[in-house]
């Protein structure tokens, strides 16, 4: 059943074509911050905060976070969990994901298995999600073990995320890793464009327009941005990535 911030996101994007998401994550920030990047970005025109980083064990400070978020912003909060202590009762929907190329078969099921009750019991919303390491993949390839899809394999991406979909998931992500010195080539978004009809994600190593612009006009649906705006330039650079985003449709 799709609920009602799964429906936001598909009802955003078929009305703009693409969308842009920011990530905040809760060990790089303090509650200050928070607020200011996610009032910042909602005015530069982002969609949705996403909370949730790749190291990240502090539950409380997670929960702080997401509150801090939540008073200051009026979009949806979205949970991108690295492991069962990434879920907080506080969000409004979580991406439950599986990490499609990882070696462990702990990323694949076993955490998911671990926060299905937590998921329940704090009635989050959950939006099936196949999760995908490309390039050099960063830290999140590092603790999720996977195998990351090498840059001049699109075809091996399309596969990974054809499955996903025929596996019952409802967005694909097309992760390069947190600053990833390269963003997910445009030919590797084409290629799993084709194959999938259900929504792409495309994040890690996104800093200019250009680039959003060449995601967007590859078939990204969904543009997400993290490290950028952990400076101080968060609004002037949200909005340029947005005004990438939104300049394929001209």
């Amino acid at each position: 059943m799709v609920g009602h911030v799964e429906r936001y996101l598909l009802e955003k994007i078929g009305c703009e074509g693409a969308i842009h998401v920011t990530l905040i994550d809760p060990e790089k920030v303090t509650l200050p911050q928070a607020s200011r990047i996610a009032n910042k970005a909602k005015s530069s025109g982002t969609s949705a905060i996403m909370v949730g980083g790749s190291t990240f064990v502090s539950t409380r400070h997670l929960d702080d976070v997401i509150r801090t978020v939540k008073r200051a912003v009026k979009i949806p909060v979205i949970l991108f969990p690295n492991n069962v202590t990434g879920i907080s009762r506080h969000a409004d929907a979580i991406w439950f994901m599986s990490l499609l190329n990882s070696v462990d078969p702990y990323f694949l099921m076993g955490a998911q298995v671990l926060g299905a009750p937590l998921v329940k019991k704090y009635r989050l919303e959950p939006i099936p999600l196949g999760y995908i390491i490309v390039g050099d993949g960063g830290t999140a390839g590092v603790v999720g073990k996977a195998i990351p899809v090498p840059y001049n394999k699109p075809e091996l991406a399309a596969a990974h995320a054809l499955a996903g979909q025929y596996l019952g998931m409802r967005f694909i992500y097309l992760e390069a890793g947190s600053g990833a010195k390269k963003s997910v080539p445009p030919e590797m978004i084409r290629a799993v464009k084709r194959y999938i009809d259900v929504p792409l994600i495309v994040g890690g190593g996104i800093r200019y327009r250009r680039q959003a612009l060449a995601a967007a006009s590859a078939g990204a649906d969904i543009i997400v941005t993290g490290n950028i705006v952990e400076n101080t330039e968060v609004k002037s650079k949200v909005s340029e990535i947005v005004k990438g985003i939104r300049s394929c449709r001209t």
